[in-house]
């Protein structure tokens, strides 16, 4: 059980310093699993996400050290997990199965868990695989996939980051060349290729919709440094403009994060690129419209931080969310702070500009309850964050202490469930 409590901020400034990307970190430490040399990764965050995903593959059988921010791994003789619950408790558990599956002809995996936000199967996963000689058997909570793995031509329906991760994955030990079809493009994606590159992989097209991979007998370990956190970049921008802030972000990738950059500034606020860092600063005021997509469009994880900031903005912002059918359960507990949010299906109209007044809410998931903090910011008064699933944590190391280092009053304490409604 996690309590965050949230002081009104008048202004943020400073500066600060961004972490690796978890959704980097999590593929990159399952590919550790395809070789058995060593490999090191580095500036890894401390995340809950990442201490589950370590478990997870240390019941896979790989051997795991960490040294402050660098783990390294030793996968010898890898083999499926056992615990079904321990890979249901997060979504990128299902990552193993690529690696697993084409490393011993052989994976069982637990269906896997994370945020409530919407309907995330893995059948685009489990196509790639039987695209390349995998038998695939579904029972209840759990998919076994056996088989020795050939080249073969995948179409994915959707461009899902997790499948597109999971294939590549698989393909780069597959006997022959595969070709992904509407892959996904995410910066993540191309950090994977990049990585599987250094290791002895042949890929050619990441980043785009079309990505070639010619397979390899084995590859070797590297040491490798995975890209800033675009996410957690962008949830300190949003803080920063809710407070007419100037913030300097160190560390980050502009080029990663443009549709989230060109949407501030057309909230009034000014950005800066140079040699020391992403600044920003001005006053937020223009109601925006956002619609979420696959990148190189508007993340949807950064739809509820962006919410947060409109309730800041006078005027009407509208939400369209395309990619997750559940992903507004912030906006009722923002309601609870005084915000005026109405909800027609997949769309969102904010009445930005109203007073806020701090109250007791609770995280819906990881970017819903970072973009609470954001709103207690906003607030007059103490917002208390009850956080009893430990969402924040999965994806933000040591968010409130970012916070504070830009002047803003927030403090994470352990303790029972404050109650949010009554």
């Amino acid at each position: 059980m996690a309590i965050y409590r949230i002081g009104h901020c008048e202004r943020l400034s400073g500066e600060t310093h961004v972490h690796a990307a978890k959704n980097a970190v999590l593929p990159l430490l399952c590919a550790g699993l395809m070789t058995r040399e060593p490999v090191t990764i580095e500036r890894v965050p401390m995340l809950t996400d990442v201490e589950t995903l370590v478990e997870i593959l240390s019941e896979c059988g790989v051997s795991v050290s960490r040294n402050r921010d660098e783990v390294t791994l030793w996968s010898d003789d890898p083999h499926s997990p056992s615990s079904e619950n321990l890979l249901s408790r997060m979504r990128a558990s299902v990552l193993v199965m690529g690696p697993l599956l084409a490393r011993t002809g052989y994976a069982r995996v637990a269906l896997p868990g994370g945020c409530a936000i919407g309907q995330r199967p893995i059948d685009l996963h489990i196509k790639g695989m039987q695209a390349m000689g995998a038998e695939a058997q579904l029972t209840p909570g759990s998919v076994t996939l056996q088989g020795k793995l050939h080249g073969g031509n995948v179409y994915l329906d959707f461009p899902s980051v997790g499948a597109t991760e999971n294939i590549i994955l698989a393909a780069v030990l597959a006997k022959g060349a595969t070709r992904i079809e509407n892959a996904a493009k995410e910066p993540e994606i191309v950090d994977l290729c990049t990585f599987l590159t250094e290791m002895g992989a042949k890929i050619t097209g990441g980043g785009t919709g079309t990505i070639f991979i010619e397979g390899q007998e084995k590859l070797h370990g590297c040491t490798y440094r995975p890209i800033p956190d675009r996410i957690e970049a962008g949830t300190l921008l949003c803080a920063a403009a809710m407070t007419e802030g100037s913030v300097l972000l160190r560390g980050v990738r502009p080029d990663h994060m443009r549709a989230v950059l060109f949407k501030l500034m057309e909230t009034g606020v000014t950005l800066r690129e140079s040699a020391a860092g992403l600044r920003l600063s001005g006053r937020a005021r223009d109601p925006i419209q956002v619609r979420t997509l696959a990148y190189p469009g508007f993340p949807t994880d950064m739809q509820a931080l962006m919410m947060a900031l409109a309730l800041k903005l006078r005027g009407t912002s509208v939400f369209l969310e395309t990619i997750f059918e559940n992903r507004f359960m912030h906006a009722r507990e923002m309601v609870r702070l005084g915000a005026s949010i109405r909800i027609e299906d997949r769309i969102a109209l904010v009445s930005g500009g109203l007073p806020l007044a701090g109250t007791t809410v609770t995280s819906p998931d990881l970017r819903g309850g970072a973009a609470l903090i954001l709103a207690g910011l906003a607030a007059e008064g103490e917002t208390v964050l009850n956080d009893p699933a430990g969402h924040v944590m999965r994806g933000y190391e040591n968010l409130p202490g970012m916070l504070r280092e830009l002047g803003a009053r927030v403090t994470l304490e352990e303790g029972e469930d404050i109650s949010a409604h009554g």
